[in-house]
Order: C-alpha cells, then structure tokens, then sequence
C-alpha cells in the first residue's frame, strides 16, 4: 500500500487502500460465537495497554484498537474467552515491536522490490513476496506493507485451538482466519467521492468468504482519500490468498485504470510529499467527468491486468469500479 498520507514514516505512495473502501466486517458460524457477556468479560484483559508508543484498547463486541503511527488496526476474534484473552495477546506481543522493526528496514523497503531482497523481518519479507510478482513495472515493497502487517499478525493466532475465526482490518486491508463452518461477509463502498458530494452512503455489494474458500485476504486501492495512485480507478478491490498479496495486486491493478483525458490532472509525487518512494512520478490529484468510452477504456485497461494475475494464480477475484461503473474479474463461484 503506497499511500500520500503525510501522517506516519512507513506510508509510501504508489496507490493505497482507503480506509472506507471495505465498511461491513460481519458473518455467520455453525458454532455460537462470543456472547455479550465474554465480550466484556475479554475486554477486562486489555482495556487499554501502551508500549513506547503502540496503543491498544478493547472495544465492544470482543473487538480491539491497536494503532502505532501509520498502522492502525481493528481486529475481530471469535472464541471462548481465555483462549481469546491469549490470541489477543499474543497478537499485542508482535504488534507492539513491529513498527521500530519496519523503519530499521525503510531504506530498502522504499527501493524498487529487485533492489529490497536483503531485507531480513518477516512482514518486510512478505511484503518483498508480494511485490516482486509486479517487477516489470515500477513497485517497491511499500505497495504492500499494510497487507503483510495484518498477514504477520494474523499468523501468530492460526493453529490456537478454541479461534473459531478472526480479522485484522489494517485501514482497509483485511487478513482472515476461518476454521471449518464458519464465514464472514465483507462489504464493499466503492466510491469516497459519495461523501464529498453529501450522498447518503450505501454499500454497492458484500462478498461472502467462508473457509472452504481460498480467500484470505482483501484490498482496495484507488486515487481517492489519502492515497496516492498513477491510476484514476475510484476503487479496485482485490481477493486473494494473503492481504499481502491482495495489497500489492489492488495497487498495480488501480494504476492500469487509467487513460490520457483532459478531465484528469496529474501532480509530481514529491511536490505533494517530498519523501515519497514515487519520486517525481505523476499521481492523479483529480478526475472529472469521463464519457462513456472513456470509462471503458480505463476499465477495460485494468481488467486485462486483473486478468493476467489472475491467470498466474497472484489473485482470486478482482472489482473495478470507476465512475459508477463496475467490472468483475472472477469465476461466477468466486465472487
């Protein structure tokens, strides 16, 4: 996730997820999960907690709040409440070293993905994975480090016996545990300008996840919000099999949406932030009105690179959206 935001040493700029992109995080299971009463039972164990500088807080509905600069975290489990209390700390355990570990690793996390292999931290070596598929153009490892994080810290809660399911939504990216009979549903908002031009917001579709699926990972990634893209697709959201995965793809897929028009402008990266990883790339600051063919043009742009990552097993399923027109790349039981 390359993102424009000027808040946080770890954004970076390529296109990014927006945090209202994905707004629904509900399901179903074959099993009870937690009830009200273990819900506030568990959040006795984690109130509030802070540890040179990461701060976590419980929230209702066995729900917590993990933020350290940029990362910023809602995360979600389902099980019998000691088990939980010992997910969720082995979650805060990792979670509260894991920026310091992230910056000593910036300079090569910030280089094109070729140049970052050395790199030597488990989220910064997923994020080099899930990059290094897009190498022929232009990407670093930041193109995915909100992915990896919700990857790396979802993987210190698989195998613990009594998580029925979990997510961890990282501004928009999402990483999901699943065990046999259990889902959840994700919505998808496919376009912030709704809310700048004071439209009542709606969910534009949900997309069913259960375990039998190979989806554990979701993103979007568009030129609104805080984002930086080279690309004008209001939202591509991607599923795959990592939120790692999932970051990287939304954000190269987002950048092939796109298409010369007048209506469209363009800024340097660096004249917007002068730290950026995009150096002086143009990144698109504004979009107007598109004809017909040209919002068919930019989609059909993205869809054949949706569909080459597809066709190489990079992704699961892909939604374009731009300008109130939607496109799917996915088998019919996918999506």
């Amino acid at each position: 996730m390359h993102t424009g935001s000027a808040s946080g040493v770890l954004q970076s700029d390529q296109a990014a997820v927006t945090p209202s992109t994905i707004v629904s995080m509900s399901g179903t299971s074959a099993e009870p999960v937690s009830s009200f009463h273990d819900a506030r039972q568990v959040q006795g164990c984690l109130r509030f907690h802070r540890n040179n500088g990461a701060i976590g807080l419980a929230l209702p509905g066995a729900r917590w709040h993990f933020q350290h600069g940029p990362i910023d975290l809602i995360i979600g489990l389902d099980g019998e409440v000691a088990v939980v209390e010992h997910a969720i700390d082995a979650i805060w355990q990792h979670f509260a070293g894991m920026l310091e570990a992230l910056v000593a690793e910036l300079p090569l996390l910030k280089r094109p993905v070729q140049e970052a292999r050395a790199v030597q931290g488990d989220t910064a070596r997923a994020m080099v994975a899930a990059c290094l598929p897009h190498s022929a153009e232009f990407i670093t490892p930041m193109a995915a480090v909100a992915g990896a994080v919700a990857d790396t810290l979802i993987g210190r809660i698989e195998g613990i016996a009594g998580i029925r399911r979990s997510y961890i939504n990282n501004g928009g990216d999402i990483a999901l545990y699943l065990t046999p009979g259990t889902q959840y549903t994700v919505g998808l908002f496919s376009d912030l300008g709704r809310l700048t031009r004071g439209e009542r917001p709606r969910l534009d579709g949900d997309m069913q996840i259960g375990y039998a699926s190979p989806i554990r990972g979701v993103a979007t990634s568009g030129w609104r919000g805080r984002s930086f893209s080279l690309g004008i697709a209001d939202s591509v959201t991607v599923l795959a099999a990592s939120s790692a995965q999932a970051d990287a793809a939304a954000t190269m897929i987002g950048n092939a949406v796109d298409i010369d028009d007048p209506v469209v402008r363009r800024c340097p990266a660096n004249a917007l932030k002068d730290d950026t990883d995009l150096g002086g790339r143009l990144v698109t600051v504004a979009v107007g009105g598109l004809t017909p063919r040209a919002i068919e043009t930019a989609l059909a742009a993205g869809m054949k690179y949706a569909q080459a990552l597809r066709d190489a097993g990079q992704i699961i399923a892909a939604v374009l959206c731009l300008q109130g027109q939607m496109r799917i790349v996915a088998a019919e039981a996918e999506i």
